[in-house]
């Protein structure tokens, strides 16, 4: 290594819920480091409105729970993990609070513990505690404060992994790569200077959040480039159930107000889907109306959008009294006021957008990729929870509950895993400075329309393959320029939405059904023989030992 090289216990990259409940939750005695491509809380935990699901109301039940995130995965769940997480639900929200996070209080409420549920999506019963409608702020910057009072935990903002460093690049000659074959650390580019790194580490955690600016039109924040999903496929990694894409149906339609999110909290609490002509749609679509699940309320609103050719539908709660709207959903409140909309008077502009990647990198129950040293947690990592659609509120949970598991079992692990051998260098001794940017700008506009275009909420075969066509031509164009320029931010995440735009479209084109959030007009319905999820395998990939 050179001087300017760093070695770690636990390497962890991303900075959202995942990330830091796992930097928190790692013994002391272990040194960690948390890489962050912009500020630590610049992710999508930051901007998550609803809140966190758990049972925590003495009239709700664990198997109540289970059940509900069961049907709206459309048997694509697992059942094993889903009652896991939702078990551990209630201790992670203790630990939370613990940590000083301030969730909405009810003092009527007599059998929640006075704190104040609400119900979202495909939630049987109230049970989703939030901080009002800034639930993942609160989190975010909770988990924050408390990291920087961690001794034991460096901090790396603005900073961007460009690739996992593995056996194969040991210097070490004694060592069988193939044998000893495991995850040692990550070449990590220093967006300030430049310059790239060698990070080594005993253990690396993949919480770099989703995927899903790979669409045009996303409620996620520019840091959403899959990532850790495409670092983990080229390491040789398996993914699942990509296809799964989840659009939330409600994003504020505004020029001056890019991916501000309009919370499924609205809908739990009595909002109303209205058309431009103040017509109720939603009961045409399904006996739940606005509290059914995401996929099937976002592809009503694609249906009427295209039936109408309108830019937009419409969210109403002016029908609820003022103080109550004002009281419970004050951010929404004051950013829409900003934009002339006022919400207590006036039905809210909106259109779903590409917002949560279902999918990921495969773990075992304890968060273990398949290449050993390896772990992924969050929207990066697939644990079988959320199936073929995501119910609301489970996210945050999945995050909390997955970084406890990966704690765990990295503090049992680092009894007996030696420190990582020496590696190869960042080698750039044969690149030159970016002479066509516009490779880069162009292409990352073309992806993303084709995406939306192609790859969105409804799709066709034919659609699927005329992307996976444009992908292909894309990625040819861009790895040759990945091979001889110098490496910035914005090339390393248009090579990574490059690669996981194959990964969707790949997978979508394998699942010949309609099942959750995947909707194909060739083939319209739920076929019961695809069970399973859809797992792609990559040539490099190798059994982890013992599994």
């Amino acid at each position: 290594m050179s001087a300017t090289d760093d070695q770690y216990d636990v390497l962890i990259l991303g900075s959202g819920a995942a990330g830091l409940s796992l930097a928190l939750r790692l013994p002391e005695a272990l040194s960690v480091a948390v890489v962050s491509k912009r500020e630590l809380t610049e992710g999508s935990t930051l901007y998550a409105q609803g809140g966190i699901s758990a049972v925590l109301d003495a009239t709700d039940s664990i198997e109540s729970h289970v059940q509900d995130t069961l049907a709206a995965g459309a048997g694509l769940c697992d059942r094993g993990v889903v009652q896991q997480i939702v078990e551990r639900g209630p201790d992670n929200i203790r630990w939370l609070l613990d940590q000083g996070v301030e969730f909405t209080r009810d003092a009527a409420s007599a059998t929640t513990g006075g704190y104040h549920l609400t119900r979202e999506g495909g939630h049987t019963h109230r049970r989703v505690i939030h901080a009002a409608d800034a639930t993942g702020q609160a989190v975010a910057t909770t988990l924050e404060s408390q990291v920087r009072g961690k001794a034991n935990v460096t901090l790396h903002e603005q900073h961007i992994a460009v690739d996992l460093i593995t056996s194969k690049h040991s210097t070490d000659k004694t060592r069988d790569a193939r044998r000893d074959h495991r995850c040692l650390g990550a070449y990590i580019l220093d967006l300030r200077t430049g310059q790239v790194a060698v990070y080594l580490a005993r253990f690396v955690v993949l919480a770099t959040g989703g995927a899903n600016k790979v669409y045009l039109y996303t409620s996620n924040p520019d840091v959403s480039t899959g990532d850790g999903i495409a670092m983990a496929w080229r390491s040789g990694c398996r993914v699942a159930n990509m296809e799964f894409m989840q659009f939330h149906p409600t994003c504020l339609y505004h020029p001056q107000a890019r991916s501000f999110l309009i919370t499924e909290a609205l809908r739990g609490e009595g909002a109303r889907l209205l058309l431009p002509d103040g017509e109720r749609f939603m009961p045409r679509f399904d006996p739940r109306a606005e509290l059914a699940p995401r996929d099937i309320v976002a592809r009503a609103i694609d249906h009427e959008m295209k039936r109408l050719g309108t830019t937009c539908v419409y969210l109403d709660i002016s029908h609820r009294p003022a103080d109550f709207v004002i009281a419970h959903f004050p951010t929404i409140h004051r950013r829409c006021l900003e934009l002339g909309i006022d919400i207590t008077r006036d039905p809210i502009p909106v259109v779903p957008a590409a917002h949560y990647t279902c999918g990921g990198v495969m773990v075992d129950g304890h968060a273990r990729t398949d290449l050993p040293g390896l772990y992924a947690s969050g929207e990066t990592a697939y644990t079988g929870l959320h199936g073929a659609n995501r119910m609301a509120s489970n996210s945050l949970l999945e995050c909390l509950v997955y970084s406890e598991l990966a704690a765990l079992d990295i503090a049992r692990e680092a009894r007996t895993t030696p420190p990582p051998p020496d590696v190869q260098p960042w080698d750039e001794s044969r690149v030159t400075e970016p002479d066509e940017e516009v490779v880069v700008t162009h292409n990352w506009d073309e992806l993303r329309r084709f995406m939306w275009d192609y790859v969105g909420i409804v799709r066709t075969n034919k659609r699927l393959r005329r992307a996976k066509r444009r992908a292909d031509l894309l990625q040819q164009e861009v790895i040759e320029y990945y091979s001889r320029v110098r490496v910035s931010n914005d090339l390393i995440e248009l090579r990574n939405l490059l690669e996981v735009a194959d990964l969707i479209i790949q997978s979508a084109l394998r699942r010949r059904e309609s099942r959750g959030l995947h909707y194909t007009l060739d083939f319209p319905d739920k076929d019961p023989s695809q069970c399973a999820p859809t797992i792609l395998i990559p040539d490099s990939y190798r059994p982890r030992p013992g599994a």
